[in-house]
């Protein structure tokens, strides 16, 4: 367990549950409206000025893209007070995991957001990542990349003293993991197919209620970087490695100071030191609830905030009552 970090103040905990907050209660506005570019602005325009009342000087490091591409929320924006006092805190976010999910009004949308002092957390390029996570209590190395996916399920079965076709593995469900579904499927795994949101899926890992022990698949680097901020607070392992699809992402990835373009991540090489993460549902889920918009304009919102130096995950109900800050 990492020690507490000095710059990572107590109260920044629930500063940041705040922050997901405003983020899951302007995207609520657009569940089930079809419009995903509206739900995700929404959550963004919402995250940011929640960010910008902060003290602290925070640098995105896990955005919503590069500066051209991203008017709200890029790579390398500053937010945060800008006090020269203020602490240098380094920020990965998703203000709107799930825009297709909140569009359509499915499960699991969520505002997601993890922070660790200068420099903890890898500075993703915009690209996929290929992944796979376990939840805590197995021995160090238990699965890995650099195994087959046969050779993972079997290892993990061991480790869990069950037959392989007693692991649950949750994949995004995509044309690209055919190959890993037909292989669980011959192994006679459950697999937990999900339409979006791989944060929730990699931490799903980590809960016994959700039965899930593995992720498996390619999904968001961004994500990515979430995901293990997550775990780093719950336990749990994860391995991932950059997929590149062009030069032009290979090139991202350069401007980054990333040379090794085929290196694999450890847990502690995506987010190191101390960390905080925190989650708002957006939409029902099994982490989170979402959003319920009451009678009188008043909300509801489910969060969940973790901090790795502590091991203390914290489940907060929230009700904002219509002109009350």
């Amino acid at each position: 367990m990492p020690n507490p970090s000095h710059v990572l103040d107590r109260v920044l905990v629930l500063e940041m549950v705040r922050v997901t907050e405003a983020a899951a209660i302007g995207a609520s506005k657009l569940i089930g409206r079809g419009d995903e570019k509206a739900a995700d602005a929404a959550a963004v325009e919402a995250m940011r000025s929640a960010l910008n009342e902060l003290w602290m000087n925070g640098t995105v490091v896990i955005g919503e893209g590069e500066r051209d591409e991203a008017p709200m929320l890029f790579i390398g924006e500053k937010v945060g007070c800008g006090d020269d006092k203020a602490p240098e805190i380094d920020i990965a976010l998703d203000p709107l995991e799930g825009t297709t999910i909140t569009a359509k009004a499915g499960a699991n949308a969520l505002a997601v957001l993890a922070i660790a002092e200068k420099g903890c957390l890898l500075n993703a390029p915009d690209t996929y990542m290929e992944k796979i996570a376990v939840g805590p209590g197995y021995p160090e190395g238990v699965v890995s990349l650099k195994n087959s996916v046969t050779d993972n399920i079997k290892a993990l079965a061991a480790a869990k003293e069950v037959d392989p076709s007693e692991i649950i593995a949750c994949v995004l469900d995509r044309p690209r993991h055919a190959d890993i579904i037909a292989e669980l499927r011959a192994l006679g795994c459950g697999i937990k197919l999900i339409p979006d949101g791989d944060v929730a899926g990699v931490i799903a890992t980590t809960d016994p209620d959700t039965s899930v022990d593995i992720y498996l698949g390619t999904g968001g680097a961004p994500e990515g970087v979430l995901a293990a901020a997550a775990l780093r607070c719950v336990g749990g392992q994860m391995e991932g490695r950059l997929v590149f699809r062009n030069d032009d992402e290979k090139a991202r990835a350069a401007r980054l100071g990333i040379e090794d373009l085929d290196r694999i991540y450890g847990l502690r090489d995506m987010a190191k030191g101390d960390c905080i993460f925190a989650a708002t549902g957006v939409t029902d889920g099994s982490l989170l609830d979402g959003v319920k918009r009451l009678r009188g304009g008043a909300v509801t919102t489910e969060s969940i905030v973790m901090r790795a130096s502590s091991g203390t995950v914290r489940y907060v109900r929230g009700e904002h009552r219509k002109g009350v800050a």
